[in-house]
């Protein structure tokens, strides 16, 4: 489905990305993990095009992506959850899922699209009338994940869900992400949270100063001598 090869990408005259490739297959759970600054934010937004690749190339479902504006990116079916979640806090929860189902064909099936969204964070509809910038942390992630399902993605792409949660809820955060892959939903999830991340990963890359070092199954990275002395403190 997601196809990105050799890619290079720099800020002005710093560049922090080096021949950076990888792959999402159709329904599959991947993952990108690495440290905090190694390009794993880069990535995603060179994916959706908020940033231009100096060299390389990305396709997806059969486009090439990587100077197509980001309107006709998110038109594809690409939805990215940024870090931070990024919301409008003096907007309603409703109104921020809203603004997700923007284009001609997620708008058409809006409706539908909040029945699933409630369905999955049956807190949100409970709220939905709240200010958003009023929610708890966690909250405030689910409305994020939301939103970026209003569009009805078949690819979504999640920067840093758990950032900031508590132990609890970050076990929640990766149930969902389980879930919304379970029902058909193509992810490709950045974390700086290894073990869950392979955990639950069918697919995985670890990204270091901007290269990609490592490649492979969730599993078998969960396993590897590398990883687990470099990110599970092992």
């Amino acid at each position: 489905m997601l196809s990105v090869k050799q890619i290079e990408v720099s800020y002005g005259d710093v560049q922090v990305l080096w021949e950076v490739s990888l792959k999402v297959e159709s329904k599959e759970l991947a993952a990108l993990v690495g440290a905090n600054g190694a390009g794993k934010s880069t990535t995603l937004n060179a994916i959706s095009a908020l940033l231009r690749p100096r060299s390389g190339s990305i396709e997806f479902d059969g486009h090439r992506i990587d100077n197509a504006p980001a309107s006709r990116v998110v038109e594809l079916g690409i939805s990215q959850v940024p870090e931070g979640r990024r919301l409008f806090p003096e907007m309603s929860v409703m109104e921020n899922l809203e603004l997700g189902s923007y284009m001609a064909e997620a708008k058409k099936r809006r409706e539908e699209t909040l029945n699933w969204v409630f369905s999955i964070f049956p807190a949100l509809k409970e709220r939905r009338k709240q200010l958003a910038g009023t929610l708890s942390g966690g909250e405030q992630q689910m409305v994020a994940v939301g939103r970026g399902l209003m569009a009805r993605p078949k690819l979504l792409m999640l920067d840093e869900p758990s950032l900031g949660l508590g132990p609890l809820l970050v076990r929640e955060v990766f149930k969902v992400v389980e879930r919304v892959n379970s029902e058909g939903v193509t992810i490709l999830l950045v974390e700086q949270n290894v073990k869950h991340t392979l955990t639950v990963a069918t697919r995985a890359y670890v990204l270091e100063n901007g290269r990609i070092v490592m490649e492979g199954k969730g599993a078998d990275l969960l396993n590897n001598d590398h990883v687990k002395k470099a990110y599970l403190g092992i």
